[in-house]
């Protein structure tokens, strides 16, 4: 752990260096004005030559220097940035995402370099090559120039680890960023990154970008390739794992997944299906049909994320699009029996064997302490508290697992039942998309670890496989923290007061909402969170 932290500090001093003798070189150069320009229009600039790759990435490193000194938001720099930038500047082709630098959540492999998942046991190996998605990256022309921090185990959506320490939300040092994407989130919404990519399994693309006001997109799982991207357990299939996009606005993402759309990434991964981005979707202007819901009715969030969506519904419906009510259902079964069982299969025991020889960090002690019950204790205490907390019941009955193979096998046909049963109630109201809530605002740090079923908004989407997108709106009001003195959430149980807790003090932090689409249509999700941007901006002009 130790070389590992003094591996990490020497790749921030080796960047220091060589930021400064940038600046020693180039004192003239304008970076606010580089860092300031969206996505789009700096690779346009850079495509037509008017600004260097060069200039672009070490103004980008600066800044991220700047940035994981506030937040700790960074795992490690890649150092190769630089061959990687002298290979481009070389090319006669410029791929579309020529001269960006791109950062790369902690276990996505690049060559050279650990993907720790913040665990003692993962810091011996490096990757022995680039993933698929990396090698796409670089063949579009971008520069991978950071690996981010992550939660231990990844299995937790705040953002700390005993090897490289807790990472902040940048807008709010008390708050954390999110997780399991927690350290993209940071290093972006600081300024440090134009664009990231993230992975999630129950909302760690997502959070992060709820938490730090950021655009974030989980595609369906396969559209992009997960080849060489690791994790502490592997092997569970039946809820799939999506890397994806973090950016600071829509076009960014889709500009992204235009570009990773490609033969390259077909041909290096065949298990990809070989669809292109579909452009005409995205910039399509024909009205939507859009369900919505602002409560999944298992876990009620704060009043500012269900008047998030009730705003974005009344200026979608004013902008000439079909909004019509949707209620997802039973969301409480999905969560315990559909969510929980698939990673709990075991009672745990593959998870906790993560740990071993190693220090729990704090954040993760209430789950892993949870875990640890043995099943017949997890049943009994089940039995006990099922009168008077019945969702810490139905949790615990979860945690215990399964203890056959025809009884996974079951839980697997059950996972196809309910998304066939979701998507026959999406068809009758022949809806294009869903509008619906996402978990925030930022918690407070230590908090995400005592609350991990209150990501019921964002795990719906990892069972169901469908694309889910999150895009901010507004901020939390006074009028907003006034309400949550209110709030009894749904049972009126500890963890109702909990979230009550975790989420209080957040005046001015971004609030966001959640847009969903039917399985591969990505474009189709991006072109409603488009359109939600779009208004959230006009309103904030008015």
């Amino acid at each position: 752990m130790e070389e590992a932290r003094r591996t990490r500090d020497e790749s921030v001093k080796k960047m220091a260096k060589i930021v400064q003798q940038f600046r020693e070189q180039m004192p003239t150069v304008q970076t606010d004005a580089i860092l300031s320009l969206p996505l789009v229009e700096l690779t346009e600039r850079l495509q037509k030559g008017l600004l260097s790759p060069r200039t672009v990435l070490y103004a980008y490193l600066e800044k991220a220097l700047e940035v994981t000194q506030q937040t700790n938001c960074l795992r490690h720099f890649i150092p190769e940035c630089e061959e990687q930038l002298q290979e481009i500047e070389r090319r006669k082709e410029k791929g579309l995402l020529y001269g960006i630098p791109v950062s790369i959540k902690d276990h996505i492999s690049h060559k050279g370099h650990l993907s720790t998942c913040g665990l003692a046991q993962c810091l011996g190996t490096p990757a022995q090559d680039d993933s698929v998605l990396v090698k796409v990256l670089k063949k579009q022309g971008a520069i991978p120039f950071a690996m981010t921090n992550v939660p231990q185990s990844l299995f937790n959506y705040d953002c700390s680890n005993p090897i490289f320490g807790k990472t902040l939300n940048p807008f709010n040092h008390q708050k954390s960023p999110g997780g399991s994407s927690g350290g993209e989130g940071a290093l972006i919404a600081g300024g440090g990154s134009i664009l990231g990519i993230g992975s999630d399994i129950g909302g760690s693309i997502r959070l992060p970008s709820s938490f730090c006001g950021l655009c974030g997109l989980k595609p369906t799982a396969q559209r992009l390739s997960v080849s060489g991207v690791g994790g502490p357990v592997s092997g569970i299939l039946a809820v799939p794992g999506a890397l994806g996009p973090m950016a600071r606005d829509v076009d960014s993402l889709a500009l992204c997944m235009k570009a990773l759309l490609c033969q390259e990434m077909f041909q290096l991964d065949p298990t990809v299906p070989p669809i292109p981005f579909n452009e005409e979707v995205y910039c399509s202007s024909a009205p939507l049909r859009v369900g919505y819901y602002d409560t999944d009715g298992y876990f009620p969030l704060p009043p500012c994320m269900r008047r998030a969506v009730q705003e974005t519904r009344v200026a979608l419906q004013a902008a000439g699009h079909e909004l019509v009510p949707f209620s997802p259902p039973r969301i409480h079964y999905v969560m315990n029996e559909l969510f929980l069982k698939t990673f709990f299969a075991d009672g745990g025991c593959a998870w906790l064997d993560v740990f071993t020889g190693d220090i729990v960090d704090p954040s993760l002690k209430p789950q892993v302490n949870c875990c640890k019950i043995p099943r017949l204790g997890k049943k009994l205490l089940a039995l006990l508290l099922k009168p008077l907390f019945p969702r810490l019941a139905d949790y615990l009955s979860a945690l215990a697992g399964m203890r056959s193979v025809k009884e996974m096998w079951n839980h697997h046909h059950q996972i196809e039942v309910y998304r066939t049963e979701f998507i026959t109630r999406w068809k009758e109201l022949q809806l294009d998309a869903v509008l619906c809530p996402v978990l925030g605002p930022a918690f407070t740090t230590g908090y995400p670890g005592k609350l991990l079923t209150a990501i019921s908004s964002t795990m719906l989407y990892n069972v169901l496989n469908f694309p889910a997108g999150v895009v901010p709106v507004n901020t939390v009001t006074e009028a907003d923290e006034e309400e949550l003195k209110l709030y009894q959430g749904g049972c009126d149980d500890p963890w109702d007061h909990t979230l009550k807790q975790a989420v209080a003090g957040a005046v001015g932090l971004p609030v966001a909402v959640q847009c969903v689409a039917l399985p591969w249509q990505e474009e189709l999700c991006l072109r409603l969170m488009k359109e939600v941007e779009t208004l959230s901006h006009e309103k904030t002009a008015a």
